[in-house]
């Protein structure tokens, strides 16, 4: 549509990482249409937390689930980012590995990482933990924490302190999220997020085609919720017309067309 509209051919993979105006939209949660960031829930989220860089969508993505949720995990962490909470770290090694979450365990990454870091695990050992966390099998669990402590002593942790971090990541390693997959998900909800803020009228016409009705994946009332984008936004929608109007929602002069 940009194309024929504009002559604007668009690579998301160039859009710049750090545009005050796509966050700005985010954090308002004038969100419909944005992947994975369109539920009532999760837009309120977006203005109570309002984010400023890819690593806090990565991160709201990875904590909007059933367990976070219900475990207060959201709340805490808005209050962290917003220094209502102090954040603070079992032992200053942690720092480097839970700064970007605000001292919240938020990824299954960082389970490995502390593992690694704290005791010694390899990578593979870190992962093999990971699983046995998820899955809550007690006779491994006491295996990995076995060695869990062992590792530590080796590196001169306090064994309570070391005892009290292997609790604190097997309690989080429930709710503990892939941090890769999120960040492929918040990629593309930055990218939508940031066409929807820059070429808006195009943005909502695509949308409009995508759930014409009887077609794959439209969902109910979706035609209705665009709609009633284009009068937040003050975008013009013309009636069907025989003289302009196309088999989809085409845009003409910065007017889309039914």
């Amino acid at each position: 549509l940009l194309k024929e509209d504009k002559d604007v051919k668009l690579n998301p993979d160039q859009f710049p990482l750090d545009d005050e105006d796509t966050y700005s939209l985010l954090g308002k949660g004038l969100t419909s249409g944005v992947f994975q960031f369109e539920s009532d829930g999760m837009r309120d989220i977006l203005r109570r937390y309002r984010p400023e860089r890819l690593e806090d969508l990565i991160a709201l993505n990875a904590l909007y689930r059933p367990g976070p949720i219900q475990g207060g995990m959201i709340d805490d962490f808005i209050d962290r980012r917003h220094g209502k909470v102090e954040i603070q770290y079992e032992l200053p090694q942690l720092e480097d590995v839970l700064e970007e979450t605000y001292g919240v365990i938020v990824y299954q990454e960082q389970v490995m990482q502390i593992a690694s870091k704290l005791a010694g695990f390899s990578l593979g050992e870190a992962d093999l933990l990971r699983r046995a966390m998820g899955k809550k099998k007690k006779s491994v669990m006491q295996a990995q924490k076995k060695k869990f402590l062992a590792g530590s002593k080796e590196r001169d942790i306090d064994k309570r302190k070391a005892e009290r971090i292997f609790e604190l990541i097997a309690q989080f390693a429930g709710y503990g999220f892939n941090k890769s997959h999120s960040t492929a998900y918040a990629l593309i909800a930055y990218q939508t997020a940031y066409l929807k803020t820059h070429y808006p009228v195009e943005f909502i016409a695509a949308l409009l085609s995508c759930d014409i009705p009887g077609r794959n994946f439209q969902r109910k009332d979706a035609l209705v919720e665009h709609m009633e984008d284009c009068d937040r936004m003050q975008i013009e929608v013309a009636p069907a017309s025989v003289n302009s109007s196309a088999s989809e929602f085409t845009v003409q002069d910065g007017i889309i067309h039914f």
